[in-house]
């Protein structure tokens, strides 16, 4: 380059603003940022999701304040289960109506206290006592005819044996006089017509003795067991008789038992129908308890079980026993019936709700976690359990046993110092692992 050149001068630089290029910078988009940032946690949480599934299937966060966390411990487990009764009269008979009628006097009043035998109402019922006065009369009768037949028979028995007296009185002197005129005849002072004559006259009464033994032989049979139905059928027509008689004196309704008489509201006049019942007699003064189950333990429950309620204040015991069990479940409950074994307490009434124990089997020591909402939502087939430090829960299938009130027994997957979640699974029934977190 020569001298020249190098003294062309060179285009000074623009004043910056004054034509001058510079670098424009773009502007980046709010709905832009947010999208790249949303989409930037979507992948996060996807990432933990894989990272956690891979390690022990799908997990759930949850606050550890919303849990019950308890610890596998060991102990006596008590084979009961808390129950609460009903009392009621240990007797309840119903007070019904045997034979319908109008009511025409009314001896008590609803609320009494009755006497073994006490009236308690008079009825009356026309059609009843003509159908009575009709049976009596007709009885009467057919027991006047069976009266004469049995006269009959015994009257043709003693012709019988009149017959037969008389029978063996003429052979007896036919005989005697045969042997006379035989011994006449052979010294020649007795004609052979007159012996025949004799002799043939005997043998007719003979035969004739003989013919009336076995008819009257015939006739005693025959005799005997017409008397034998003809006291069978008297007897049934006296029995009917009975009870014709007692319907009519049920007309009188009486109290069955010594008891408080309830629900009984009859006026003068009212029409009462047959078996209608009128009210109820209970016993005043011992009780039972009826009691609701769930039937999850029908095939643990029988006849004769202890039960015990315990008196708030002083803690005393009544012992109790199953008298009954109602086979009908409904609502997934069935009843039983409870009596006291020994002195019921003194200050129950009826209507009253007990709160007792009922014992399911003997006591032992086994491992134990407490009883909690966990168990409707598993089935107790499996349970979450807690990690050494705290962080997180995993799913474990165990088998439980027996359970009360207060506790469940374990029979395998757990061991002592374990601790578990008791509270319900409801939001995470379908997880494998939980993410214990502080807040």
């Amino acid at each position: 380059m020569t001298k020249m050149d190098n003294n062309i001068k060179k285009p000074a630089r623009a004043h910056a603003g004054v034509g001058m290029d510079r670098k424009i910078e773009k502007k980046r988009s709010p709905l832009k940022m947010a999208l790249w940032g949303g989409g930037g946690i979507v992948i996060a949480i996807v990432l933990y999701l894989i990272i956690d599934s891979a390690s022990g299937g799908q997990t759930f966060r949850v606050e550890e304040s919303r849990l019950v966390v308890s610890s596998v411990s060991s102990g006596v487990y008590e084979d009961y289960i808390p129950i609460r009764g009903k009392v009621t009269p240990l007797t309840t008979v119903f007070v019904s109506a045997t034979e319908g009628g109008r009511v025409e006097k009314i001896l008590v009043e609803d609320g009494t206290i009755l006497k073994l035998g006490q009236p308690i109402v008079e009825l009356s019922n026309s059609t009843l006592q003509l159908e009575v006065f009709q049976n009596e009369a007709r009885v009467a009768g057919e027991l006047n005819a069976m009266r004469t037949l049995e006269l009959q028979l015994e009257q043709n028995r003693l012709r019988h044996i009149t017959v037969i007296t008389t029978l063996e009185y003429e052979i007896q002197k036919l005989t005697r006089n045969v042997g006379r005129y035989r011994i006449l005849y052979e010294r020649g002072n007795f004609t052979k017509a007159r012996l025949d004559e004799a002799e043939e006259d005997l043998s007719y009464k003979v035969k004739m003795l003989d013919v009336t033994k076995q008819s009257q032989e015939t006739d005693a049979r025959m005799q005997e067991q017409q008397l034998k139905l003809s006291k069978l059928d008297s007897t049934n027509l006296e029995r009917n008789l009975r009870i014709a008689r007692t319907s009519l004196d049920n007309l009188n309704m009486k109290a069955q038992i010594d008891g408080l008489l309830s629900g009984f509201d009859l006026e003068l006049g009212q029409t009462v129908g047959r078996g209608q019942a009128i009210g109820q007699i209970d016993d005043p003064y011992n009780f039972k308890l009826e009691v609701q189950i769930d039937e999850f333990y029908l095939n643990r429950v029988g006849l004769g079980q202890s039960a015990v309620y315990i008196r708030t204040g002083d803690n005393n015991e009544f012992p109790m026993r199953i008298k009954k069990i109602y086979p009908d479940v409904q609502n997934n409950q069935f009843k039983i019936d409870l009596t006291f074994t020994e002195n019921q307490p003194p200050d129950i009434r009826r209507g009253q709700t007990l709160q007792s124990k009922l014992t399911l089997g003997d006591s032992a020591s086994a491992l134990l976690i407490p009883n909690g909402a966990f168990y409707q939502d598993t089935g107790g087939n499996w349970i979450f359990v807690v990690s050494d430090d705290g962080s997180f829960a995993i799913k474990r299938s165990i088998r439980l046993g027996r359970k009360n009130n207060n506790y469940i027994e374990v029979i395998e997957g757990l061991s002592i110092g374990e601790r578990v979640i008791t509270s319900p699974y409801t939001s995470f029934l379908d997880m494998d692992r939980l993410k214990l977190t502080k807040d």
